[in-house]
């Protein structure tokens, strides 16, 4: 039955197209069981397969943080974690320093590896900062992971007790009287707050770490606490004394951090007998990677792969090559043109440098200086001679 008006609106509407019947094909045959268990098994092994041949993803990392200066923006900081955006949102002026201590610790690393052929070098607008080198579990690794968390411990500690913070300040706990090998003192002044410093660093270096629990998750954890406590391990006494031509018959002490180069030097030799382990079965900890090998303990670099040798560039290693580094043509150690050329040899140029000599100082005020000019001989290493490593990038 129609509606009123049905009939005409049916009337306007245009005569709907018969529908093709379609065709209803004759089923076939049933494939058998086994063809598609064979055919699973292959698609499941060219998955694999390109799993295995897929490039390995470089996470970004906090690292980053020390290319944006002050211009620390949390939300546009590639590769935090939910626990360290949150830190970073919360203490914006905390996030500076840290950039402060990244900046402070890559200029460290390079200057302790200057003379090898992996010299820590980074990458111009990568979030990564150090590229694919960092995913093998190497040595290096290990020492990049220890310093930079040491960096955030010395650029924080230092913030606080400069007044730059307004969470933190002078350390709380050096109160009242002590003594040490000389005698008895009053703690005074303005100690460095390294309590702070280390509980923050922890708990925003740690954090990505901590949500992975893996092998390679428990060997930067260790490491990051091996740097910590390398700045702690250089905190020094300073004194001033009181008493009559300064006679020292009263002291008043606080605790100073050290200059950061002392714990860069500390790490570097912990680089040099770093422990390659291998993790236990259940994940919680290590033992050493072969029979004979000797244990490591909580002050050593741990690390689990060997690491290249750096001579040729190969983008999948993380390798940049020696091609064109400064060698010395007289050294027998890492810098020498023999080891950092990986027997290649190297080219000679001769230039002339001018450098400002002779300087003297005139009343009043101001300092003159002579140009002089020196011709010396620098050289650099020569690239491969085949270009088949070039298949290598």
């Amino acid at each position: 039955m129609l509606k009123p008006g049905g009939a005409e609106e049916a009337a306007q509407l245009p005569p709907r197209r018969a529908r093709a019947p379609v065709p209803v094909l004759p089923p076939g045959p049933a494939a058998p069981d086994g063809s598609r268990a064979s055919a699973r098994l292959g698609l499941a092994c060219l998955l694999l397969l390109l799993l295995l041949t897929l490039p390995a993803r470089v996470d970004t990392s906090w690292w980053y943080i020390g290319a944006l200066g002050a211009r620390v923006i949390c939300d546009n900081i590639p590769g935090l974690v939910s626990r360290q955006r949150q830190l970073c949102q919360r203490y914006p002026d905390i996030m500076r320093s840290v950039g402060e201590g990244a900046r402070e610790w890559i200029r460290e690393c390079q200057h302790q590896f200057r003379h090898h052929r992996w010299n820590c070098t980074t990458l111009d607008r990568d979030h990564t900062v150090f590229g694919r080198v960092m995913l093998r579990s190497s040595r290096e690794a290990a020492f990049v992971y220890a310093i930079s968390s040491a960096g955030v411990v010395h650029a924080i500690t230092r913030a606080c007790s400069q007044g730059e913070l307004s969470v933190c300040s002078c350390d709380p706990y050096t109160r009242g009287r002590h003594h040490d090998q000389r005698g008895d003192f009053d703690w005074g002044g303005c100690s460095d707050n390294i309590h702070y410093g280390v509980r923050f660093a922890k708990a925003f270096v740690d954090a990505k770490e901590k949500r992975l629990k893996d092998a390679r998750a428990l060997m930067n954890l260790h490491n990051n606490r091996c740097g910590r406590t390398a700045v702690r391990r250089f905190l020094k006494l300073e004194c001033k004394c009181h008493g009559v031509s300064g006679s020292c018959t009263l002291r008043t002490c606080w605790r100073a951090l050290s200059d950061f180069r002392r714990t860069g030097d500390y790490l570097r030799r912990r680089y040099d007998g770093a422990v390659q382990v291998t993790a236990t079965q259940d994940g919680a900890n290590f033992t050493a990677a072969r029979q004979g090998y000797r244990r490591a303990t909580r002050t050593d670099l741990v690390y689990f792969d060997n690491s290249p040798d750096y001579c040729v560039l190969d983008k999948a290693a993380g390798s940049l090559g020696t091609a064109g580094r400064v060698c010395s043509k007289t050294s027998k150690g890492t810098d020498g043109c023999e080891i950092m050329c990986c027997g290649r040899g190297y080219d000679t140029t001769r230039v002339t440098r001018v450098t400002q000599c002779e300087c003297k100082f005139h009343w009043c005020c101001a300092v003159r200086c002579k140009e002089c000019r020196n011709t010396v001989d620098v050289h650099t290493c020569k690239a491969p001679k085949k270009a088949e490593w070039l298949d290598q990038t």
